[in-house]
């Protein structure tokens, strides 16, 4: 199931530099607003709670966050829908695309162009997702063996060290469980969300195929309406 793929180190060296710049602010906002049709107290809302701890750790001020939420309660405000999207790379490589939109007819021809100019298709509708599984992933900032049994003490399904932090999966419906116990026992959640985990990556060492795949992740991952994308590439090569 876990496996390191340089598209994962990527997408947090980029997250970071966007938080910088505001870019993702739309994408967390959407995030929250889907999140906070469950209930807008984040001490009853776990996906809420992961989604407000996402928006505060790339600097989105606090009168975003609750804007964000109030559109729960705004009858005026547009209602989003959260849309998959499915999709093939150069390499044959399987991406997943995850969008929240108030308008499907300007996303679907934003994702597809994303595809398309970079070397990729549109798939149809489960051709791609059978080679994924939905998991928990967080990303705890701590290292060494000390830290992955007390990750595996908390109910991880599985953790792997790497890029200077380890990895944890867990099962769908115990995200949020073994998140809340990682803080308990003082180890730094960096990150926590659901994610299309592939169940086999597809190894890239072509550095052109490589390249391509990035930018086709790159574009996509640059659309406000997108909040997650996948892929089972396992990048090797650097590019």
């Amino acid at each position: 199931m876990s496996g390191h793929s340089k598209w994962s180190t990527i997408k947090r060296e980029k997250g970071a530099k966007d938080a910088k710049r505001g870019a993702v602010f739309t994408q967390i906002g959407n995030m929250i607003a889907i999140a906070a049709r469950s209930g807008i107290d984040p001490t009853m809302n776990s996906a809420l709670a992961m989604a407000i701890e996402k928006a505060k750790q790339a600097n989105m001020p606090a009168a975003n966050i609750q804007r964000a939420i109030d559109r729960v309660a705004d009858k005026n405000a547009a209602i989003l829908e959260e849309i998959t999207y499915e999709g093939m790379g150069p390499g044959g490589v399987g991406i997943i695309v995850e969008t929240a939109t108030d308008n499907k007819n300007r996303t679907f021809p934003e994702v597809r162009t994303a595809l398309t100019k970079n070397g990729g298709r549109v798939a149809d509708a489960g051709s791609v997702t059978f080679q994924f599984s939905r998991k928990g992933v967080i990303r705890v900032g701590a290292t060494g063996e000390d830290a992955l049994l007390q990750i595996l003490d908390a109910g991880a399904e599985d953790a792997v060290e790497e890029d200077g932090g380890i990895t944890v999966y867990t099962e769908q419906k115990e995200l949020a469980k073994v998140r809340q116990a990682l803080k308990d026992a003082g180890l730094s959640v960096e990150d926590a969300e659901l994610q299309y985990v592939p169940n086999n990556h597809i190894v890239i060492d072509d550095v052109a195929v490589a390249q391509k795949i990035i930018k086709i992740m790159d574009a996509l991952d640059d659309l406000d309406d997108v909040v997650n994308v996948h892929t089972n590439a396992d990048i090797t090569v650097d590019i």
